[in-house]
């Protein structure tokens, strides 16, 4: 597990977007966190990391967003807040984006845990408290061992020599 703490929304999606430029073939990105954290800012700066030209937006509404423009890989952005069901996640063929090809980025992932695979990297943004309103506390939960690889390259890039 590893904490890093951002003071700016700004600082939020550009940690994002140093993982999305590792992100190789089917990454599972879950994404934890109250309303307000900054799950949205974070999914904008992995798609920007991945290439994405497209504006990012949350796709509250519509569940999953699709993206294939010049990036190198496809990016699922899916916001299951409003799921009332494991069934409804099933319905819209979730195996698909889990495991043909893309990236995908699942936030409010609690929601739907018992669909998850194992392999998946688990990121939890909390505000922190006490503190100023654009600070975030970060925890990368790495499961398995693709992603334990990718948190060594990702704290190479953030924090080279340490």
């Amino acid at each position: 597990m590893v904490v890093i703490k951002t003071s700016s929304a700004a600082e939020t999606g550009m940690l994002g977007e140093k993982l999305g430029s590792l992100l190789g073939v089917g990454a599972l990105i879950c994404l934890y966190g109250g309303l307000g954290a900054g799950k949205t800012c974070f999914a904008q700066g992995v798609a920007r990391g991945l290439g994405i030209e497209d504006t990012v937006t949350s796709p509250t509404f519509t569940l999953i967003n699709e993206y294939y423009d010049r990036s190198r890989l496809p990016f699922f952005h899916m916001d299951v807040y409003r799921l009332d069901s494991i069934a409804e996640m099933e319905d819209l063929g979730y195996e698909e984006y889990f495991y043909d090809g893309g990236v995908t980025l699942v936030e409010w992932a609690e929601k739907i845990g018992e669909l998850l695979p194992e392999d998946r990297l688990d990121i939890s943004i909390d505000r922190t408290a006490g503190e100023g309103e654009d600070l975030r506390q970060i925890t990368l939960l790495p499961r398995g061992e693709k992603f334990q690889l990718l948190i060594k390259e990702l704290m190479a890039v953030v924090c080279p020599g340490d």
